[in-house]
């Protein structure tokens, strides 16, 4: 028992330094510093990952502390989906690592038979995870944007990831021909009524699944930085208790979505009902700690990709 146990937990770390080599794109002098070993012995463990085929095009060894993370997350939270990746503690990136974990995911629910219903979100991660979905072929399948797809000044919006999709996976795509938010509750009601947006609002309440960005707030974030909402907008949404958004849609600490003119100018489709959908949100990262933990307590979403560092974070909170 215990040369098995040696053996795995060999394998285990033979799996991370593979995962910061290939994904993270580490040196072996980095892996070797973030993993508190020689050189030569993350040199050791990287060939060890090659030779006992851990290493294709992504991480194929679960590594026992990060099922154990998404184990307890599961737990605590009552999800359907939970997927933990390594963290490179040496990385700034908020997107390595979860990324290439979701794309994983979204394509094992596109090689379903079955038709369904596939709604995505918008931003940088979930935009760098469909960017590495290979060519698939899927007519039996529907995609549908959450998320409007047009700039505030009218341009096309550079991280709604729908026409990407359409690039790689051959389905109908249904983009939400909109932007994130309208000036006003009288626009987004007559906007709302369009047949076309009609159409988009009906396939978001029928989806089997959607993968969602979950957005920090603040004058850096991306609704302020992506020219959505004005400073001092987002000054009185942060002071009024507001700590995240989900495809625009602003909550509080609690995960319960704000009584808000602001949310009542969302004109993004309402996520699907948790009961009948999967919703799962990629993010991780200390910016996103307190919207994470707060999407996951309100039961915005249901299912969460995230890395191990958040993951303990999100267990201690």
């Amino acid at each position: 028992m215990a040369r098995r146990a040696e053996a795995n937990n060999r394998l285990d770390d033979a799996a991370r330094a593979g995962w910061l080599y290939y994904v993270a794109g580490r040196t072996q002098d980095e892996i070797a510093s973030a993993m508190g070993i020689s050189r030569q012995s993350a040199q050791r463990l990287v060939s060890l990952a090659v030779a006992e085929k851990l290493i294709k095009v992504r991480l194929d060894h679960p590594i026992a502390a990060c099922l154990e993370l998404a184990e307890r997350l599961k737990d605590k939270f009552a999800l359907r989906y939970v997927e933990v990746v390594p963290t490179d503690p040496a990385s700034t990136s908020t997107t390595v690592g979860i990324a290439e974990a979701a794309a994983v995911e979204i394509e094992r629910w596109l090689k379903s038979t079955d038709p369904m219903v596939l709604a995505v979100g918008t931003g940088r991660t979930l935009k760098a995870a469909i960017d590495q979905l290979p060519p698939m072929e899927c007519p039996q399948h529907r995609i549908v944007s959450l998320t409007g797809n047009i700039g505030p000044d009218g341009s096309a919006a550079y991280y709604n990831v729908i026409f990407s999709m359409a690039d790689a996976v051959k389905a109908r795509h249904f983009p939400m021909p909109l932007p994130v938010l309208v000036s006003s509750p009288e626009e987004r009601d007559l906007l709302h009524r369009q047949d076309l947006v009609q159409f988009a609002l009906q396939l978001g309440r029928q989806a089997n699944v959607a993968f969602v960005g979950v957005g920090e707030l603040g004058t850096d974030a991306p609704l302020c930085v992506d020219g959505f909402l004005a400073r001092e907008e987002m000054d009185r949404l942060t002071s009024t208790g507001a700590c995240g958004e989900i495809c625009g849609w602003m909550f509080d600490k609690e995960g319960q979505l704000l009584a808000d003119v602001i949310n009542d100018r969302v004109a993004s489709v309402p996520l699907p009902s948790r009961d009948t959908a999967t919703v799962i949100g990629l993010a991780k990262g200390l910016k996103k700690y307190t919207a994470i933990r707060a999407a996951l307590t309100g039961r915005i979403i249901n299912g969460i990709i995230t890395d191990e560092v958040t993951a303990a974070y999100l267990l201690s909170a």
